[in-house]
């Protein structure tokens, strides 16, 4: 028993613990505008193209300063990057909650910057306070709570302003909240020993050129992002809207249908990747996870009265979870030197799909958003977008290396 509980006692317990309410946060943060489209319009004054311009900038810092956080980490140790990433994330909020579009704008893209830091960091910390033996459980509570965090915001932020708060108010708690975090991890989060050598940075640098001189990297990252994006860009951004405008339900209803999707990817995500480790193969996961998801969007579209939008949004988020599958095969098929740098890598990749779609979605969908009250066919259409990417997956998973049965010369 002493040694199954020895993680309580290591000083880098507390700092997980406060990573994994940093990423919470984030992913509240990241979710919440999509419930308050409406509100950030009156607010800013401005149409909701470029309100969804506005909460997709988010995305835009996010993916590449995704590159730079493992950097930080490896340079620094946690404690700083942790406090500077958590107290960006908080001048960000803060500058949100503001009535003026450039400002929120700047704004948002600060609390991307931010952001990006979380998981990182909590995997950075995780290493060193559990064993080997429960380190993939750690990550794996991460990885879910991350999600939950994200319904959990908004269904909060739907709470909160239907209580006639205004859209202000919840980003200065939002700001608030993290300043808060900012300064226990300061407080709690112990000095680590990190390198000064800066041959070892110089070579961190030459992991990502192996990386992304790798196609397999790349096809990685696209298939992970054609995967998340139904979550980053619809349930996240334009979900609550579209299914108020275009199926005429409640914004009570609508946020709880799209809150369902990361508590789906909660779910999917360790499900899918244990599949994927008994049958030891990723490939047909990765296309059994996207054939689920096209469905679930597919029988929203066409046949809505079979099941509910819960139902639906729920098994689109558990076919999701195949999205996190490349994050292992991108280790895999790359040398076992650049494995950390691998994750960075990666997540750099999957956003970077979500930058170039978000807006592309706005054009041809957002906006005719206003005109399609009541129309069905405008919501078929938006989700076809999602489910041509998503057999698009299909097509390139076949161009992936299968790395499921191949048993590494070395693990981390």
């Amino acid at each position: 028993m002493k040694n199954e509980t020895s993680f309580l006692k290591n000083p880098f317990f507390i700092s997980w613990i406060l990573a994994l309410l940093f990423y919470s946060l984030e992913y509240a943060i990241r979710s919440s505008p999509s419930v308050m489209i409406g509100n950030l319009q009156t607010n800013y004054d401005t149409s909701s193209t470029e309100i969804s311009s506005l909460i997709s900038a988010y995305y835009i810092t996010y993916s590449i300063t995704s590159l730079a956080a493992g950097l930080f980490l490896d340079r620094y140790g946690a404690k700083k990057p942790v406090f500077f990433g958590i107290l960006v994330l908080a001048i960000g909020c803060l500058l949100f909650g503001g009535s003026y579009y450039d400002v929120g704008y700047a704004g948002r893209l600060m609390q991307g910057m931010g952001s990006a830091m979380a998981f990182p960091a909590a995997v950075y910390i995780a290493v060193k306070a559990f064993s080997g033996k429960n380190l993939a459980t750690a990550i794996g509570i991460t990885q879910t709570l991350g999600m939950l965090g994200g319904s959990a915001g908004q269904k909060l932020s739907n709470s909160y302003l239907s209580s006639g708060n205004s859209v202000s108010s919840i980003w200065i708690i939002f700001g608030a909240a993290s300043l808060i975090l900012a300064l226990l991890a300061l407080l709690f989060i112990p000095k680590s020993e990190v390198s000064e050598n800066h041959e070892k940075q110089k070579n961190i640098f030459d992991n990502y050129k192996i990386i992304f001189s790798n196609p397999q990297s790349y096809l990685c990252g696209l298939i992970s992002g054609l995967l998340f994006a139904p979550t980053t860009i619809f349930a996240m951004i334009w979900g609550v809207n579209f299914l108020q405008k275009t199926r005429n339900i409640s914004l009570e209803s609508a946020t709880v249908a799209c809150a369902l999707v990361p508590i789906g990817w909660a779910i999917g995500c360790p499900l899918l990747g244990w599949i994927a480790d008994k049958i030891k193969r990723r490939i047909p996961v990765i296309v059994g996870g996207a054939i689920l998801m096209a469905v679930s969007l597919l029988q929203l579209s066409y046949l809505p009265d079979l099941v509910s939008e819960n139902i639906s949004f729920l098994f689109l988020g558990i076919g999701s979870g195949a999205a996190m599958i490349p994050y292992s095969i991108i280790k895999e098929v790359n040398p076992d030197k650049v494995k950390g740098s691998a994750a960075g890598a990666i997540n750099f990749l999957t956003f970077g799909v979500t930058t170039l779609l978000a807006p592309l979605f706005s054009k041809l969908f957002g906006s005719k958003l206003t005109i399609g009250l009541n129309d069905n066919s405008l919501l078929q259409h938006s989700l076809l977008f999602f489910v041509i990417g998503i057999f698009g997956t299909v097509i390139i998973s076949f161009f992936l290396k299968e790395t499921g049965n191949v048993k590494p010369a070395e693990t981390n």
